[in-house]
């Protein structure tokens, strides 16, 4: 019996048809979890409550709702990274926190590397992942990952997903994306834990040290970017479907 294959341009449009429905059910989740959840996080008092009454499942719960805000790009994190440390207390919140961050890292730069930067634009549009093209050939690039990852109010999601689509070796994403992210999930779950403790004036003081950092921090990335594109050559290839140069 005669082996069916398909054409490029099939290919191409399955490619693209599963692209589509990964958006739509992206969008899903983000409207009906992603928002409830958020909700509840900004509500850390139930939130704690709720973890308490259901023990390990509570925590797993907390875990996997860290997973899907890495992989829905579009839910922000700090809520929940100070929701973690406001119900679990500074330690316990910070490792669980980081597992799931750790988790949801790992599984998109596994996935944007199946399917590269046509998954990518699911979240993210093109002149994004063009503003930082430069990375692929930088011999500064590990160390802009390391910055990025380390001061809060940094584009983590978008670095997650751009890792995927350069040459980085998974044992070097592994440390950036789990150690890279302590110091900025540790101020927001030593906040909501002092939150949860009534210590209110070392939590506004935590927060407001956070927010000086992340405007620094943000300051020095966008800076980065501008040098970088700036001098960016006009030849220089976009980036192709699969991630690479074209």
């Amino acid at each position: 019996m005669k082996k069916h294959t398909l054409t490029d341009r099939q290919k191409k449009f399955l490619a693209a048809g599963a692209m589509a429905v990964l958006a739509v059910f992206s969008a899903a989740v983000f409207w009906f979890v992603g928002r409830p959840m958020i909700r509840f996080a900004r509500q850390p008092e139930l939130f704690r409550q709720w973890v308490a009454q259901h023990g390990v499942w509570g925590k797993l719960a907390y875990v996997g709702m860290m997973v899907l805000q890495v992989l829905v790009a579009v839910i922000p994190g700090e809520p929940l990274e100070m929701c973690g440390g406001y119900a679990f207390g500074a330690l316990w919140g910070t490792l669980l926190c980081l597992a799931g961050a750790t988790l949801g890292s790992l599984l998109v730069f596994a996935l944007v590397r199946r399917w590269g930067t046509a998954l990518v634009e699911v979240f993210f549009s093109r002149e994004k992942l063009q503003s930082l093209s430069f990375l692929h050939s930088s011999p500064k690039r590990d160390v802009i990952f390391w910055l990025i990852f380390t001061v809060p109010g940094t584009p983590k999601d978008l670095l997650c997903y751009f890792a995927g689509l350069t040459d980085l070796p998974w044992g070097k994403w592994i440390l950036i994306c789990t150690i890279g992210r302590i110091p900025s999930v540790i101020t927001s779950t030593v906040g909501g834990h002092a939150l949860g403790g009534q210590h209110y004036l070392f939590a506004a003081v935590t927060f407001a040290a956070t927010m000086a950092v992340s405007g620094a921090g943000l300051l020095i990335y966008r800076a980065v970017l501008r040098r970088h594109n700036k001098n960016r050559q006009p030849e220089e290839p976009p980036l192709s479907s699969d991630g690479g140069q074209a």
